[in-house]
Order: structure tokens, then C-alpha cells, then sequence
């Protein structure tokens, strides 16, 4: 399945924006299962200089640094992805959890895929034991590994209810976890803490998934939106494999990976300073379109 996917962030600022400095992260590289064929990044007002470079884990980074004063940013990506995923595993041939865990915490490796990355704490997943006892509850004693994952984020999908309203991206896992109320961010950080809380290596995807409109409904542009998923470590011979607890699924073709990270500050779209003052709008709009 080929992808043509334009993601347009528009930012109004409340006064003129003498200088700015971004960081972004939105353009899409090659992977597993993925084929990046075509990507263009547009910036209004133009950039006074670009840089761009992988970071550690080898996303594709972005320095733009606008010297133009402006009210307005507008930040446009046109990328065409081809996805073939390969049939996920089945649940009972992966290891015990318990192999898994002992195979992360004796690997050898500091390169950028290495588990040990992703077994500790990071700045937007804490150690938070309600949920490591939450996740503990579907790893009995032997169980395959990406059957007790599998269980957890079914249950996620089921004991969580999507709330766009409850949240905010800086808002802490723990309390998302305590309303049962959240997004896709929010979803995937409780399930990773949860992961880590019990010694697996999980980590953060961000990306987009095609939506598919009502039978009988047009389907209407920018409704698509950037998503979030977790990529669990499942052995030496098995690898990373994708969930999607928002969805309770495992990623398919319908999953476009745009960057992988320990937790979404790593991997955030849009970073940086401005020189300016009083408040800003943001609004985002993304259309995933498969080629017929």
C-alpha cells in the first residue's frame, strides 16, 4: 500500500515573532516494513538556514532557523510511503516474558535499536508502580511474552475510554491513568510504564494511521491525525513489534511510523524558542491518502 500523506502545522502568534529556532521531526525514514519514496518540507516564512541530520535513534531532524519577524508559521510535509508489513507473529512462538527480560538486561549492545535503551525510566514515563501492578496482571508465570502484551493492550483499549478534552500533552501519566481518560499519548506512555515497570523493553512510536470514513460518508480532509503506538522488545530472534492500545491492535498496514523514541519528548513533532510575546494558536491538520 502506497501512502501520499501532507501534514500542515499552522502557528498564530499573539505579537510579532522577531527570531525563531525549531527543532522538527516529521520527516519519515525507511524501516522495516516501510519505503520512504518521495518527502518535502515547506516552511513559511523561509528559513534563514536549515539543517538537518539523524538524531541517536535515528529519526530524521530538522534545525530550521527563521530570521524573517512574522505572525504566522506555517510548517507544510508532502511524504509517499510504501507500506508491507509482514504478518505479526503469532503470540504463542514468541519467549516467556521472563527470557525476554533476562535477554534485555544482559545484551551488550549500546546501538540505537538496543533494548537497554528503552528498559528505565525516562523523562515522561517515571517509574509508576499502580501501573506495574496494572500490567503485572497479564504476565503470569511462562506466559509468551506477546500474549501477555497483547492481553494488556486489549485491556487498555477496554478500561480506557478516548477523551481529547480529558488531557493535554504535558499532562503526567499518573494522572491519566487515575481519570481512565486520555489520548493516544496518554494510552501509549501508561502501557510502556507499565512494560518497563516489569523489566520489558518498550518504546515510543509516533506516526499516522489511515482512517477509514462510515460506509456511505465522504471522507474529509484534515480529519486524519498524528498517532501513537508502543513497540515492544520480544527477544533476540523476534525483535520490535508494534501495538496500538488506543486501537487494541497490532500495527499493519494501516500504521505509518514517522519516529521512535523512549517517550514523546524524544520524538515531539515541534520544538524550539521564539523571540516574542503573549500567546499562540496552533492547529494541526494531516490527510493519509492511499493510492488506488
Amino acid at each position: 500500500m502506497i501512502y501520499d500523506i501532507r501534514h500542515l502545522t499552522l502557528y498564530e502568534y499573539g505579537s510579532t515573532v522577531t527570531f525563531s529556532h525549531c527543532a522538527l521531526r516529521l520527516l519519515p525514514t525507511d524501516g522495516p516494513g516501510q519505503e520512504v519514496l518521495s518527502s518535502e518540507l515547506r516552511v513559511t516564512p523561509a528559513p534563514a538556514q536549515t539543517i538537518e541530520r539523524l538524531c541517536f535513534f535515528g529519526n530524521r531532524l530538522t534545525f530550521l532557523t527563521i530570521e524573517t519577524a512574522h505572525r504566522k508559521l506555517i510548517v507544510e510535509v508532502n511524504t509517499s510511503v510504501e507500506i508491507d508489513r509482514r504478518e505479526p507473529f503469532d503470540e504463542g512462538e514468541t519467549p516467556v516474558f521472563e527470557e525476554v527480560r533476562r535477554q534485555a538486561f544482559a545484551s551488550a549492545t549500546l546501538d540505537k535499536d538496543s533494548p537497554v535503551h528503552f528498559l528505565y525510566p525516562s523523562r515522561l514515563v517515571p517509574r509508576f508502580e499502580p501501573a506495574t501492578a496494572y500490567a503485572r496482571e497479564s504476565f503470569s508465570a511462562g506466559r509468551p511474552v506477546l500474549a501477555g502484551a497483547t492481553e494488556l493492550m486489549r485491556r487498555i483499549r477496554h478500561d480506557f475510554k478516548y477523551d481529547t478534552k480529558a488531557t493535554v500533552v504535558s499532562t503526567p501519566l499518573s494522572e491519566a491513568f487515575e481519570k481512565r481518560h486520555g489520548v493516544c499519548q496518554d494510552f501509549a506512555h501508561i502501557m510502556i510504564a507499565g512494560l518497563r515497570g516489569i523489566g520489558l523493553p518498550a518504546a515510543y512510536i509516533s506516526g499516522y494511521i489511515r482512517t477509514i470514513p462510515p460506509p456511505g460518508k465522504k471522507r474529509l480532509e484534515g480529519a486524519d491525525a498524528m498517532h501513537a503506538w508502543v513497540s515492544l522488545w520480544c527477544g533476540e530472534a523476534h525483535g520490535w513489534v508494534g501495538l496500538d492500545p488506543t486501537n487494541g491492535m497490532m500495527i499493519g498496514d494501516d500504521h505509518i511510523v514517522l519516529a521512535k523514541g523512549r517517550d514523546y519528548a524524544d520524538i515531539s513533532p515541534v520544538a524550539g524558542i521564539i523571540l516574542g510575546s503573549r500567546e499562540q494558536d496552533v492547529d494541526v491538520k494531516v490527510d493519509v491518502v492511499p493510492r488506488v
